[in-house]
């Protein structure tokens, strides 16, 4: 690894040379094409050829460390994508439709009967996504409050004590509610994937419990913050917020505009540079670049999608953009499974607000909320609305 002591100077547009908080040298990636050329290229991945001796973003549990071998990365990772897509099929998350508006129709029944103004983040934006992967997964619902709050214990980039608690607190759960449903199998994805275990081989025991918990942390964290997000833009942009109240038919695309879009929260300076973690199996030529293997690589889809020659004006939020070929849910092998499900999960409650609340609007507008320090996902400590 001599290569990572001796880093080559600033390239190409859209991928420079940076130091990571942890000391360690990394290719920042914040052009459109090149996000997008490496995010499909085989040639990286998640795993390093010598992860004892690896660059690292940070010291967090999620992104301190490389995942499997480079030898297997590959086909392990095709085999599991093919699993989750039992789960995460388009068809599998428009058939939740229906509970995922009834869940929304019942969590807005109780914002509305709160004293204003209210917190929207603690009333629909953290115990949605909870109860769709908990129905999704077959988790019971009072159990939604424990692995809400063992997630959010995972996303902490900074305090590594109670990222790894939360890590270990969801596998243990996991673990018993897999051998819970072995015995007594349900209509659900971890029931499905135990079928498949038993009928096939082609997955063990312990996959579907690492699956599971995966899916159970992702399928959370990044939805709430999505609708966090999404609430911001669309009560902070009058016209936007105008048109789709005027129009709900309209959300469908203005879920697509808000995952496009930045966040107008504040950065947090632990995590302003984080991105998509790879790491290069063989040595690269990315838009000039010179990528060696063993490089660590962050791709940054935020910036990538205000790229100016593929979103023209890319800061005006709009909610009409057409075409809207962001990249926030990946590209290629590695595009998101879950993407359907948080789709319609953005599209259900985002259609639903203007009917429910004609007059929802921010109760501190031009006053961004502060961001929980410290976080790989980027969540409020209060998103405070009114009506």
């Amino acid at each position: 690894m001599e290569h990572l002591q001796d880093p080559p100077a600033a390239t190409c547009p859209g991928i420079r040379r940076i130091t990571t908080p942890a000391g360690d040298p990394a290719w920042l990636v914040t052009g459109y094409a090149a996000a997008r050329s490496l995010l499909a290229d085989a040639r990286v991945g998640r795993s390093h050829p010598d992860p004892d001796n690896a660059p690292r973003f940070s010291d967090s549990m999620l992104l301190g460390r490389p995942w499997g071998t480079v030898r297997t990365e590959r086909t392990e990772h095709a085999r599991m994508r093919r699993l989750m897509a039992r789960a995460f099929s388009s068809g599998q998350s428009e058939a939740l439709r229906p509970r995922i508006q009834e869940m929304t129709d019942r969590l807005l029944d109780e914002l509305s009967g709160l004293p204003r103004p209210a917190d929207f983040h603690q009333a629909v934006s953290q115990p949605l996504p909870a109860l769709v992967i908990a129905v999704l997964l077959g988790v019971p619902a009072e159990d939604r409050d424990r692995f809400r709050r063992w997630s959010d214990d995972w996303t902490h980039a900074e305090d590594h004590e109670r990222a790894r608690s939360g890590m270990e607190n969801l596998r243990a759960y996991m673990t018993d509610l897999v051998a819970a449903k072995r015995g007594r199998p349900g209509d659900d994805a971890i029931s499905d994937l135990l079928s498949v275990a038993d009928g096939s081989g082609e997955v063990t025991e312990a996959e579907v419990v690492a699956l599971a918990t995966t899916l159970l942390f992702a399928g959370n964290e990044t939805t709430v913050a999505a609708i966090d997000k999404g609430v911001l833009l669309l009560l902070g942009h009058e016209q936007a917020r105008e048109a789709v109240w005027r129009d709900p038919a309209l959300a469908p695309a203005a879920v697509e505009e808000v995952l496009r879009a930045r966040s107008p929260m504040p950065v947090d300076p632990a995590t302003e540079q984080l991105g998509i973690v790879r790491y290069a199996h063989e040595d690269l030529d990315t838009g000039g670049a010179g990528i060696r293997a063993g490089d660590l690589i962050l791709v940054r889809k935020l910036d990538a999608n205000q790229d100016p020659s593929v979103f023209p004006d890319p800061e005006r939020f709009d909610v009409a953009r057409h075409p809207n070929p962001h990249l926030t849910f990946g590209y290629g092998p590695r595009y998101c499974p879950g993407a359907p499900l948080a789709r319609v999960e953005l599209q259900v409650l985002f259609s639903t607000l203007p009917r429910r609340f004609p007059g929802l609007r921010l109760a501190n507008p031009g006053e961004p909320p502060r961001r929980q320090p410290g976080r790989l996902t980027p969540h409020p400590e209060h998103l405070l609305v009114t009506w």
